[in-house]
């Protein structure tokens, strides 16, 4: 695993532009960073990121399974009383999900460190799955990259397949909510919109702040028809939280992502993961946090927090390095594995599984341990040792 310089492509916002990637630049730094890209072998896709993506997705599931029938691992995890018969109730139907991130430290060197599951409202997904591949077409075509340089970028291709699968299981009309406010969001539904009309499933737009509730407790659009399906790109604890989420256990809405995803998406995984796995090689010791001091060597992460936000660290040397945000109530506390440094970038690698497929990476780079928000997406490409000597920046 390299960091290689390389000349960005001219048109790259032209070419955002044609494509609707309308966030590539975010209150004026850049989202979309071209100016580099990392390069990996063939072996270090498939044994040390694809092997332990799919492996680790099936301990999750097998504990979902575990979770769904205890009320007492429901309340570890701070699943509200009134909601845990209804998740419960949507993973005993299997009902039908479409895809997650896992995020790794990866070195190249090393097994790639689970540092925990996205699997209710990831993103990053039209970049990981498009626009880097786009990125990796032009730099073939104009030399910079060798012709036989590849991905592992099969994300769009098992969007449009899942889609097709659920298609027949999912009530009608189906409806794709986000955050009016958030143009990264929106751009993230506006793709899966378009994955999901490919396989010939059709769904129409909504904010998610214009979903209304009617007298007999269902959710329903901007006309008052009753919304079937809601694919919403808004966390489901949050719901839980707002008094318009006490009516989703009665309203015979589908969700999708559906509700037993909850149990994925809470940083309380991690520490049950190890519980029953202890000592695997792609995961970091975890606890659920006593609230005490924080041990050197630790970090501490609320269950329900979000792009790095409310993450500390006590480093071994006695240095602590925190971030801000809005998250608070119980948390876990992990084993510290710094992620790796390449010329002062710090890497973290996104994981794709769609369906139960891993399909493909993203790789989003910060100036900093902490990945946040405001961390850039640099594209990758499978360029094996002997034809990186090539390259030219």
């Amino acid at each position: 695993m390299r960091r290689i310089p390389i000349v960005e492509r001219g048109n790259w916002r032209a070419r955002a532009a044609e494509s609707g990637f309308r966030f590539h630049t975010i209150d004026g730094a850049r989202y979309w960073d071209e100016r580099a890209y990392y390069a990996f072998t063939l072996r270090q896709i498939e044994s040390d990121l694809e092997d332990p993506s799919a492996e680790l997705h099936a301990m999750a599931l097998d504990l979902v399974d575990e979770i769904a029938g205890s009320d007492a691992l429901m309340q570890r995890l701070a699943i509200p009383a009134p909601f845990r018969d209804w998740v419960a109730e949507s993973w005993r139907r299997r009902d039908g999900h479409l895809y997650g991130r896992l995020d790794f430290a990866y070195d190249g060197q090393g097994p790639a460190k689970l540092y925990e599951l996205n699997y209710d409202t990831p993103t990053s997904l039209f970049e990981a799955a498009f626009f880097q591949w786009q990125w990796l077409e032009d730099q073939r075509e104009a030399g910079r990259l060798p012709a036989e340089a590849d991905q592992f970028n099969s994300i769009h291709e098992a969007l449009v397949e899942r889609f097709g699968a659920l298609s027949t299981h999912l009530p009608p009309p189906l409806l794709f909510a986000a955050s009016r406010d958030s143009e990264e969001d929106q751009g993230t539904v506006d793709y899966l919109r378009d994955c999901a009309a490919q396989a010939g499933l059709h769904g129409a737009p909504i904010a998610i702040e214009d979903v209304g509730l009617s007298d007999d407790g269902r959710f329903t659009d901007l006309d008052d028809g009753v919304i079937g399906t809601l694919f919403k790109l808004y966390p489901l604890e949050d719901l839980f939280a707002e008094d318009f989420g006490r009516a989703l256990p009665g309203s015979g809405l589908r969700l999708l992502e559906p509700p037993w995803k909850a149990l994925l998406s809470n940083k309380g995984i991690l520490p049950l993961l190890w519980e029953r796995h202890p000592g695997h090689p792609n995961l970091l010791a975890a606890a659920f946090d006593d609230g005490g001091a924080l041990p050197a060597g630790w970090v501490r992460k609320p269950l329900h927090s979000r792009e790095g936000a409310n993450v500390a660290m006590h480093l071994p040397d006695g240095r602590w390095l925190e971030s801000e945000g809005p998250y608070a109530g119980p948390c876990i506390r992990q084993a510290l594995h710094p992620l790796p440094q390449f010329d002062g970038h710090y890497p973290l690698v996104g994981s794709w599984v769609v369906g139960d497929v891993a399909c493909g990476i993203g790789i989003r780079e910060d100036d900093g341990p902490i990945t946040r928000d405001s961390a850039r997406f640099v594209p990758h490409a499978i360029v094996e040792d002997g034809a990186q000597a090539t390259l030219y920046a």
